[in-house]
C-alpha cells in the first residue's frame, strides 16, 4: 500500500499544504487508515475508494482522527488519481465524502497546469460567546490585537473552525498557539480549530491573510494552507465584510509554505454556496505500508 506525498494549493514542491494520498484503499479498515495517517504524520492523508454513487469516494484522516472533509486532501487526491490513471480524465466528477456528494471541476491553463474547483458544503455560522482575552492568549497575541470591527464566529463548510479577525498582518509573525488549551476556550465547540485572519496581505492579488491552528485532537499544530477554512472565510467575507463573488486567500508564509486558495461565493436565500480552486503537485513517495 503506497502513500504518495503531494503539496496542494501550490505548483511548487515544498510550498502549499502537504497531503498523503492512498490511491486504492478499498481493502483498508478504518483502523488501518488511521494507523497509516499517524505514521505518515502530515496534517491529512486522503484515502481513495470506489463509490457506487459517485466517481470516487474519499476519506480523510489527520494523525489523530477522521475528518468529514479536507480541501487540500481532495486537491491532492484528484491530482494523484488523474496522474496514475485511476480516474478517466473528464471536466467534471462527483466525489463521495462524509458531508455528501461534491462536484469537482477540472480545467487546464495554457501551460498545462491542472486546476481543480471543488464544491464545499453550504456555509453555516455559529456565535462565539467565550472570552476574547483567553482566545488571544491561546494563539499567542494580546486582546488589543483582535479586531472589533467584525464578529468572531464559528464557521463550517465541511469542518468547524473559529474565524478570528485581526487588526494587522504584523500580529501573525509572533503567533504561537497553545493548542491543548483550545477546548477550554472554545466551549461551544471544543473540537474546533482556530483560524485568525486579516485584510492586510503580503501579496497584492490576495484578499485575506490567514493562519490555521489545529484542534488538539488532530495530532498536529498548524495547517499551512487550508481549503475548508478558506472556503468558509469566503462566506464570512461576503456576509460580514463586503458582498462579493470571489476572494483569494493567502496562507502558509509564516511556515515557509506559501500557498493561495481561490474562493468562489454564490449567495443563496439563507446561506452561501462555496467552491474553492487550487492545484497540487507531486513531491515523492512517503513509503509502503502493510
Amino acid at each position: 500500500m503506497k502513500v504518495y506525498h503531494y503539496d496542494a494549493f501550490s505548483n511548487v514542491p515544498g510550498k502549499g499544504n502537504p497531503a498523503g494520498v492512498v490511491l486504492d484503499a478499498d481493502t483498508l479498515t478504518t483502523e488501518k487508515m488511521q494507523e497509516i495517517a499517524e505514521k505518515v504524520g502530515v496534517n491529512e492523508t486522503a484515502f481513495a475508494m470506489k463509490s457506487v454513487v459517485a466517481d470516487i469516494r474519499l476519506r480523510y484522516f489527520t494523525p489523530g482522527h477522521e475528518m468529514d472533509l479536507c480541501g487540500h486532501g481532495t486537491m491532492a487526491a484528484i491530482q494523484a488519481l488523474s496522474e496514475y490513471h485511476f480516474l478517466t480524465e473528464k471536466a467534471e466528477m462527483r466525489v463521495e465524502t462524509k458531508v455528501g456528494i461534491l462536484q469537482v471541476k477540472i480545467k487546464y491553463s495554457e501551460d498545462g497546469q491542472r486546476w481543480m474547483t471543488m464544491q464545499q458544503a453550504p456555509a453555516v455560522f455559529e456565535s462565539f460567546a467565550g472570552s476574547r482575552v483567553d482566545l488571544a492568549e491561546v494563539i499567542g497575541v494580546t486582546e488589543s490585537e483582535l479586531s472589533d470591527e467584525w464578529p468572531i464566529m464559528y464557521g463550517n463548510t465541511g469542518i468547524w473552525t473559529l474565524l478570528v479577525p485581526m487588526k494587522e498582518l504584523a500580529s501573525f509573525k509572533w503567533m504561537k498557539p497553545d493548542n491543548a488549551r483550545f477546548p477550554e476556550v472554545l466551549q461551544e465547540m471544543p473540537r474546533a480549530s482556530i483560524h485568525p485572519f486579516c485584510l492586510e496581505t503580503i501579496h497584492p492579488d490576495a484578499t485575506m491573510h490567514a493562519r490555521h491552528f489545529s484542534s488538539p485532537f488532530s495530532g498536529t499544530i498548524e495547517d499551512p494552507v487550508t481549503g475548508t477554512a478558506s472556503g468558509v472565510m469566503g462566506a464570512y467575507y461576503a456576509k460580514y465584510i463586503k458582498d462579493t463573488q470571489s476572494i483569494v486567500v493567502e496562507q502558509g508564509a509564516e511556515m515557509g509554505r506559501d500557498g493561495k486558495v481561490m474562493v468562489h461565493i454564490d449567495k443563496k436565500e439563507t446561506t452561501y454556496a462555496i467552491q474553492i480552486t487550487g492545484t497540487a503537485v507531486f513531491v515523492d513517495e512517503v513509503g509502503e505500508f502493510y
